[in-house]
């Protein structure tokens, strides 16, 4: 029986980060850290677009790939207009001399009134992902996030209804969102059909609302375990609607780690949920070709490229391949894998 890998595989550009640590944004949400996050302080955007004159003079100087440029770590449709409009400017301008492919952003739900999609996309915006974080309301009022699950529905609608591509993010484990509420979310976000997905369980950072909340007892992060439980149905789910899933968790940073408290982080969170996801793949196709032929396989033919995914870190899931019959896997130069 044969069998694709399961995550979709579509051409990517190189993404170009521009970040704007809470610029544009009405307020501070009680989990959010950007300048830790990113690793970026806090500067005026015009000091922040000189720099990314320079490092895309740079890029051509050297005949490097064209980049897509996004704007992330704010609230980049709130942001003074005038500002935007810089953005969107300095991104045409290398867009004409073929250095910029695409732009995109990262803004609220609330921040997207009537008409502002469109404009953004008059102006070259070519994808907006909306900072959803949960669609669960009573979450929402605990984080002290400002908005409600319907304005990102509406948001969602204006962006798609402007012609542009659509990304989410999604915050699982922040304050009130149970693996429950955050399985609903993903539900949503699959009849919704975002171009791109992140997925940022939540950390406690010192300097946020969170770390006084946990250190009084009053907000507990997933665990590990639980984590990569949640992210694995939430991968399939995705990955089964075809939408691609651009970011597990925050990136390793040295800001981040100094500011880290508690949560489920790991240098590899991403990976070992990825590999979890296939490994629950695979086993829906050994119980269908058992079904389907009366006997269980015992052998997987695999593309290679898939080798340092499929047993996970240091090995951690080939018992549990074993404990499905697979005794043998045979690694192949092919796309697909096979069951015999």
């Amino acid at each position: 029986m044969i069998f694709p890998h399961p995550e979709p595989q579509t051409p990517r550009h190189r993404i170009l980060p521009v970040f704007l640590p809470f610029a544009g944004c009405p307020q501070r949400c009680v989990f959010c850290a950007q300048d830790a996050q990113t690793g970026q302080s806090v500067e005026p955007v015009a000091d922040v677009l000189r720099r990314v004159d320079a490092i895309l003079e740079e890029r051509a100087r050297h005949n490097r790939p064209a980049v897509e440029i996004a704007f992330y770590g704010g609230t980049f449709s709130a942001l003074p207009e005038d500002d935007q409009h810089a953005c969107l400017a300095l991104a045409a301008r290398w867009r004409e001399r073929g250095m910029v492919v695409a732009v995109r952003c990262s803004t609220r739900p609330d921040a997207l009134p009537p008409g502002k999609a469109e404009a953004l996309a008059g102006l070259g915006m070519n994808l907006i992902e909306l900072g959803v974080q949960t669609f669960d309301d009573t979450a929402l009022a605990h984080a002290g996030r400002g908005c409600h699950g319907d304005d990102a529905l509406t948001a969602a609608r204006r962006v798609r209804d402007a012609g542009l591509g659509l990304g989410l993010q999604l915050l699982p484990g922040m304050p009130g969102v149970t693996p429950d509420i955050f399985r609903a979310d993903m539900k949503v976000v699959a009849s919704l059909r975002p171009d791109c997905l992140r997925l940022y369980p939540c950390l406690v950072l010192e300097g946020t609302g969170l770390a006084r909340l946990w250190r009084e007892g009053r907000y507990g992060p997933w665990d590990v375990d639980t984590t990569l439980d949640v992210l694995a149905d939430a991968l399939l789910l995705a990955w089964g609607q075809g939408i691609r899933v651009i970011r597990l968790g925050l990136a390793q940073d040295e800001g981040l780690r100094a500011a880290l408290l508690a949560g489920p982080w790991h240098p590899a969170l991403g990976q070992m949920a990825k590999a979890e996801a296939l490994l629950r793949h695979i086993a829906s196709q050994v119980a269908y070709f058992t079904a389907r032929h009366g006997h269980t396989p015992h052998r997987l033919h695999a593309p290679a490229r898939w080798r340092g995914l499929l047993y996970g870190q240091h090995n951690r899931l080939a018992s549990r391949y074993a404990a499905l019959g697979l005794t043998e896997v045979v690694w192949d130069d092919t796309e697909d894998y096979t069951l015999t």
